[in-house]
């Protein structure tokens, strides 16, 4: 082929055309933004250090690195303070932002806090120097959205609470491991007592340990509403005792028994920071609480303290009362949203902020996907498991939850979640106590929704819906008769 050939061959490869149209340079864009913050200040959290960018326009040095040690927070202040800086922005980087976001809060500043996948970083721009005036730079244009923190009194009570479900963890695990020992020596005490750290697996246990091998003298301590005989009880406690299983069940015990004691520290901070934050407006001295299920009761004596009733003071509004939502679920919701349910102005900003709402995409008039985003909203993993709790039970929701479950079990758990979340939201919202519907009411409501989506089905086909007694009698019916 000769080089003319060639050439034209080139040309008029449509590949090497898609080429070319990406290769070209694209088009200039304009550059100028409307201001709304001018006296705005982007951050880039680091490690070792923090770069700190003030708006172009104050001239001088514009960008500063600053330590990351507090008397380094400290001098970023003071500069700010010199630069003429009222609101600042920063990304939310595991838990790095914490402290600088207290120190700026402190010192008197307008802190904005967001999500570090909105901030998206263009293409070049890839360096802390950069990075920190790209977001000075949105943050001045009104481009950035805030992200949820609660109040400060809130904010310690959501630390207290995060800390005892990370012990609750870590004893879950310790019992795990005491299992795991005990099953070794061919000790099955797990089946015939329902809890081996309750009365009396741990009386067992301690017993055990402190040199005991007699199974019948072991079983004697079996408490009186143990559902197991005494004689099934000393059959499981036959084992090998081998030593090397003895001394891990032993270094079990003390780490739950440890753990125990910390939860217990932990509950008496718990108790103290819902003291000292302030009562709901809306609460009426007057109306009385209703009396307590027998879950609330169990985990109110596992608490120490009296929490249903300060949960109710605090927010206005007894989250126990809704089915499904214990007593800790109710202290895991209050502790991640607060009680200012303001932050969110409607339902469904409080649901999509979950992560419970389905995230609807729509391209060309075509809904591509409506599956809910990406979340690990602690709240919304409180509320779903929640939800595993009312499979068996005789309710709306539950029935609402059956229903769902055709289109796969975390499809029905996700909207179960939501409908919880929005009787929450109305509970908080306007200080009102749930009142649960009748099953029977339900359901009624449900054929009624049933019968109107018929209906309007038929219409569109040109055809009417009428009751089986007022339908027609057939012609040779009506000739037999």
């Amino acid at each position: 082929m000769s080089n003319e050939a060639r050439s034209h061959s080139k040309q008029r490869s449509p590949w090497r055309r898609r080429h070319q149209r990406k290769l070209s340079p694209p088009r200039a864009a304009s550059q100028h933004f409307a201001v709304v913050h001018e006296h705005a200040a982007g951050i880039d959290i680091g490690g070792h250090s923090h770069w700190v960018a003030v708006p172009p326009e104050r001239g001088g040095e514009t960008v500063r690195e600053f330590s990351a040690f507090t008397n380094g927070l400290h001098e970023m202040v003071e500069w700010l303070k010199s630069q003429g800086i009222r609101t600042v922005a920063m990304e939310a980087t595991g838990v790095l932002w914490i402290p600088v976001f207290e120190v700026l809060e402190t010192a008197g500043f307008d802190v904005c806090l967001v999500n570090a996948a909105h901030v998206k970083n263009v293409s070049g721009r890839k360096s802390d120097v950069l990075d920190c005036q790209w977001i000075q730079k949105l943050h001045a244009c009104g481009l950035l959205q805030r992200s949820f923190r609660p109040e400060d009194k809130t904010v310690v009570l959501r630390s207290y609470v995060r800390q005892r479900g990370e012990l609750v963890r870590s004893q879950s695990a310790s019992t795990q491991r005491m299992q795991k020992a005990l099953i070794q020596m061919n000790l099955q005490l797990h089946l015939v007592v329902g809890d081996i750290t309750g009365l009396t697996g741990m009386s067992i246990l301690k017993r055990l340990l402190a040199g005991e091998r007699d199974p019948s003298v072991l079983a004697s301590l079996r408490d009186a509403r143990c559902r197991r005989s005494q004689q099934e009880i000393a059959q499981a406690l036959c084992g090998t005792w081998r030593q090397e299983h003895l001394f891990a069940l032993r270094q079990a015990l003390a780490t739950w028994e440890h753990l125990a004691r910390q939860i217990g520290e932990v509950d008496k901070q718990i108790e103290q920071a819902l003291v000292s934050m302030n009562d709901a407006p809306h609460l009426e001295a007057e109306t009385p609480l209703a009396s307590p299920s027998e879950k609330s009761r169990k985990a109110q004596k596992a608490l120490g303290f009296d929490a249903r009733t300060l949960l109710y003071q605090k927010a206005g509004a007894d989250l126990t009362q809704v089915l499904g939502i214990s007593l800790l679920t109710s202290l895991t919701v209050l502790s991640e949203i607060g009680t200012d349910m303001s932050r969110w102005p409607t339902v469904g900003h409080f649901t999509s902020w979950l992560g419970l709402a389905p995230n609807t995409r729509i391209s060309g008039g075509k809904e591509l996907s409506s599956r809910t985003r990406k979340n690990k909203n602690r709240a919304a993993g409180a509320l779903r498991m929640a939800v595993s709790t009312l499979y068996r039970s005789d309710s709306p929701t539950a029935a609402f939850y059956r229903r769902k479950l055709h289109k796969g079990k975390p499809v029905a758990v996700t909207a179960t979640a939501h409908r919880l979340a929005r009787h929450i939201y109305a509970m908080l919202k306007n200080g009102t106590q749930y009142v649960e519907h009748g099953l029977a009411d339900d359901q009624q409501r449900q054929r009624h929704r049933q019968l109107a989506a018929l209906t309007r089905t038929a219409a569109r086909l040109g055809l009417v819906v009428l009751p089986k007694d007022q339908m027609p009698s057939p012609i040779g019916a009506e000739a037999q008769s």
